[in-house]
């Protein structure tokens, strides 16, 4: 059966674009989340909306599972293959195929880099906003597949609210047109239900997503704390006050001294407790009136210093720190599991310490960075995967800081998805009869379960798929 499909996909794209040697495929075993580890039965890079419909009908005929994979920047295991199933990954389809200036809307191929789309619009004073952590290397298909946030989504939106439509290949092949670029298309919003599906309902092989303005104005600010809980206390206080930052980031120490030790050093104080970046944007006189506002937030929460980034490139080595943070974290030790949990802002002050308990409890080295004006928490753990007993505390940790999310009012997560990681936990979140409405809907456009499977929700099968490397929250046994 495998050696058939594969002399098939070999004939239909050549063995340059179907990948198959050992080496080849190795490369593709798991996301950015190297937990989970299924090696393909082949990888295939298709160039074409077409040459996606005819991979993915052979893999019907053969019954061989089938897996879309954007640049491998997930956290949450959705891009891992199925046991003997193959990958198909869609970075080299990135062209933008046609920007409309004057309606604000581009339309792009899924491999089209998040960042390459708003240098492409930039002379026209343009903007693509949804921008991840990873956005120099992402790709737009993996972001609608996991409806992607970033620092600018708390004024902004998150990947759903600029994305318009999205040519999808179904699990059986076939090509529809989902959404419209015109507002307030008639019938169902199956745009919204593929948007953030993880790849378990088709694959988008077209994206039409709506840019914005580059604002006027913009202002970055950078405040220092003696101590987390009044960065957080003054996070909570500008929402309320009815300002709503561009984007609004919190790093606690341990963040801070990773950052500054890297090739990410950004200047941060390194003998803060936290701090907190706030870019501001919009109409000059509303920025001012936006910044007399925070500021105020900042004197009367004990801030001990407010730095103004004085010119684009300072702006810029604020952000570089922020946004290079993960990968800082790789200096600290082998293996890093990061945590994207949601609570409401006004629970981040009582939240975060326990987090901190229950990892000194276990004795495990903590840092968090994380979305602070949307309550998107980043705990991020980094540990040795050779130690057993310290993998032990980290799945621990890992359960109890969901758990501790969940009881606080939140949700499991804020932009990384469930794939394999948190599946098992959704039966906390939602009812029986929720995830039976989920299950239905999947099984209408994937009956066959070829496409992803095994991913988000918590099922039999899927605890036998894909083998974890290290056990953690929601690992199959």
């Amino acid at each position: 059966m495998s050696a058939a499909i594969v002399k098939e996909l070999e004939h239909l794209l050549g063995r340059e674009r179907c990948l198959t040697g050992p080496g080849q495929v190795l490369a593709y075993e798991c996301d950015a989340l190297t937990h989970f580890k299924s090696v393909p039965l082949a990888v295939l890079l298709p160039e074409s909306t077409e040459e996606v419909q005819e991979i993915v009908r052979a893999c019907v005929r053969h019954e061989v599972p089938f897996t879309p994979r954007g640049a491998g920047t997930g956290l949450s295991g959705g891009a891992v293959p199925a046991p003997g199933g193959v990958l198909i990954e869609t970075s080299r389809m990135k062209r933008v195929l046609h920007v409309d200036v004057d309606n604000r809307i581009a339309i792009v191929e899924p491999g089209v880099v998040n960042a390459h789309l708003s240098r492409d619009v930039a002379d026209h004073g343009l903007a693509y906003a949804p921008d991840p952590s990873s956005q120099i290397v992402c790709t737009l298909g993996g972001n609608v597949a996991e409806n992607s946030g970033g620092p600018h989504c708390l004024k902004h939106g998150a990947t759903a609210k600029h994305v318009l439509a999205m040519e999808v290949v179904l699990p059986d092949g076939d090509l529809v047109q989902l959404g419209s670029p015109a507002p307030g298309g008639a019938g169902l919003d199956l745009r919204g239900v593929v948007l953030g599906s993880e790849g378990t309902l088709g694959i988008v092989t077209k994206i039409t997503c709506r840019l914005v303005p580059v604002p006027p104005c913009v202002e970055t600010f950078l405040a220092t704390f003696d101590e987390m809980e009044a960065a957080c206390h003054a996070v909570a206080r500008i929402v309320a006050r009815g300002v709503i930052p561009a984007a609004m980031e919190a790093l606690d120490d341990r963040t801070i001294s990773a950052v500054e030790a890297s090739v990410y050093r950004a200047g941060y104080p390194e003998d803060a407790a936290a701090v907190i970046l706030v870019e501001l944007d919009g109409h000059p006189a509303q920025v001012a009136a936006e910044r007399q506002e925070v500021e105020e937030v900042f004197v009367e929460t004990g801030a001990l210093s407010v730095e103004t980034a004085r010119d684009p490139e300072h702006t810029q080595r604020l952000w570089k720190g922020r946004k290079g943070a993960f990968g800082a974290m790789g200096r600290l030790a082998p293996d890093l599991y990061v945590q994207d949990a949601v609570v409401p802002r006004s629970k981040l002050p009582e939240v975060l310490p326990e987090i901190g308990r229950i990892c000194d409890e276990l004795g495990l080295r903590l840092a968090n960075v994380f979305h602070a004006g949307e309550g998107n928490l980043h705990p991020n753990i980094s540990y040795d995967g050779r130690n057993e007993d310290e993998v032990a505390r980290v799945v621990d940790a890992g359960r109890r800081i969901i758990e501790l999310c969940l009881e606080a009012g939140g949700s499991l997560s804020g932009e990384h998805g469930v794939g394999l990681e948190k599946r098992e936990f959704m039966g906390l979140l939602f009812s029986e009869d929720d995830l039976e409405t989920m299950a239905r809907v999947r099984t209408a456009f994937n009956p066959d379960e070829l496409l992803n499977p095994g991913k988000v929700l918590p099922t039999s099968r899927a605890c036998v798929e894909v083998k974890p490397v290290h056990r953690l929250p929601g690992a199959p046994t």
